[in-house]
């Protein structure tokens, strides 16, 4: 069911609005605001975590353990689905691109920063710093909204997947400073792993070398954050040298992500494997 799952969720992606339908947080950070503000969990920021993260995945996962038999999993199949839609990334990161491709492909580096900072919330002291920016913007967006959510639904279920995305929301959106590092930490392990076998896949599917002298030296980091170590290996799969301008800059830009699809081409044909195997 799992990989029917994840094909689906592909179909969705590509073909239809669901994902924007179903991805909606405004109940969750209201309560994630009033309980940041409630006075008696003012200094147990783990309580908070355990109210918003835990809580609501162990219901769920407790729903599915009473659902999974039944049926042959007919009645658990939907509730798969909706919630790793819902675990993806938020809004189109590559749509959200597109102004800034238009202005870097004319060489407007003002209308370019002017964008970035609108649309991508990056912000530079220059043009080249900036294009660098984006480029791990684009890699970072790319994992923690697609390939780290797949990763822990094939391999833990849809609890897990659910658990990342919610301690994501609380470290993006959250106004307490412990509880937003708690959730930074903890979504820090959740990343340790699939960060890297994205990179590996890197190099399966880019620039075998240059990925191996990268990540053989950051494989046991556990120092390196994700957005850091998937930009570094990205950069040299892709074979992306320093800021270009123009039309250059975009087709590196489109490297990245055609880099990104292989790896998630990858990525399905070993999910199809194992699950033929098993």
């Amino acid at each position: 069911m799992s990989f029917l799952v994840l094909l689906l969720v592909l179909w969705v992606e590509k073909f239809s609005a669901l994902r924007h339908r179903i991805q909606h947080d405004g109940f969750y950070l209201r309560e994630l605001a009033r309980l940041e503000r409630s006075q008696q969990l003012t200094g147990h920021p783990w309580w908070v975590l355990l109210v918003m993260v835990v809580l609501p995945v162990a219901v769920l996962a407790l729903l599915l353990r009473v659902l999974d038999p039944v049926a042959y999993g007919l009645l658990a199949f939907p509730i798969h689905l909706v919630v790793v839609i819902y675990s993806l990334g938020r809004g189109d990161f590559k749509a959200a691109l597109g102004p800034f491709r238009d202005a870097w492909r004319r060489g407007d580096d003002q209308a370019a920063i002017h964008v970035a900072e609108r649309d991508l919330k990056l912000n530079a002291d220059s043009a080249g710093e900036l294009f660098e920016r984006v480029q791990g913007h684009l890699l970072w967006q790319a994992y923690q909204s697609f390939f780290a959510v797949i990763f822990w639904y094939f391999l833990l279920g849809p609890a897990a997947a659910l658990c990342y995305r919610f301690l994501a929301l609380v470290a993006e959106n959250g106004h307490n400073r412990a509880v937003v590092e708690r959730a930074e930490q903890l979504r820090h392990a959740f990343d340790w792993l699939p960060v890297r076998l994205l990179a590996a896949s890197f190099a399966l599917v880019g620039n075998f070398m240059a990925v191996s002298r990268v990540l053989l030296h950051e494989l046991l980091n556990w120092h390196i954050s994700a957005a850091r170590l998937i930009e570094n290996v990205g950069r040299v799969a892709g074979e992306v040298s320093g800021p270009l301008t123009g039309a250059e800059g975009i087709a590196s830009l489109d490297s990245l992500w055609e880099l990104l699809l292989r790896s998630a081409v990858l990525w399905y044909a070993c999910f199809a494997i194992w699950t033929v195997l098993g």
